[in-house]
């Protein structure tokens, strides 16, 4: 009856539970932040997510807006995640929003331990990579249209 070689699995809504519990709490030094979008959402799909822009880049003092949904096979498989704000960045669909799985590593090699914390903090340090830092970016305060997955014209107004 040892436990060499074995290991808990956390079920799915205990380990969001943990996840929105430490968001609550709030992260590091602020600049990150996420939290369920809505509290009566049992199965807690749809989460949003905040980056504040990294000092000494294009990004210095912008605030991003994201959206991650945690489908039913989360936390084996990663959220999708889509930028709201326009955001000019390799890993990022320019269409979309979408942070692209085949351009961003964590989460083409994600692992069952990675958080939602743990993607914001890495397109955190993206936004400081040498091929991102200095990304010419969309103007603020534009009125902009993004497509959705499902095809649906989603306008914005960033004020």
């Amino acid at each position: 009856m040892g436990s060499e070689g074995s290991r808990v699995i956390v079920p799915r809504n205990f380990r969001l539970l943990e996840e929105l519990e430490r968001g609550e709490k709030g992260i590091g030094d602020g600049t990150v932040s996420y939290g369920m979008d809505d509290a009566d959402d049992i199965y807690m799909h749809s989460w949003t997510g905040t980056i504040i822009g990294p000092p000494n880049t294009v990004h210095e003092g912008r605030i991003y807006q994201l959206k991650l949904f945690c489908d039913k096979d989360y936390p084996d498989n990663p959220p999708t995640v889509r930028f709201q704000t326009r955001i000019n960045m390799i890993c990022v669909n320019q269409e979309t929003g979408m942070v692209e799985p085949s351009q961003f590593p964590m989460l083409a090699d994600w692992q069952r331990e990675y958080t939602m914390e743990d993607i914001l903090t890495q397109l955190k340090k993206e936004m400081m990579s040498p091929q991102n830092r200095k990304l010419a970016q969309p103007p603020e305060g534009n009125e902009e249209q993004r497509v959705d997955q499902k095809g649906i014209v989603l306008k914005c107004c960033i004020l």
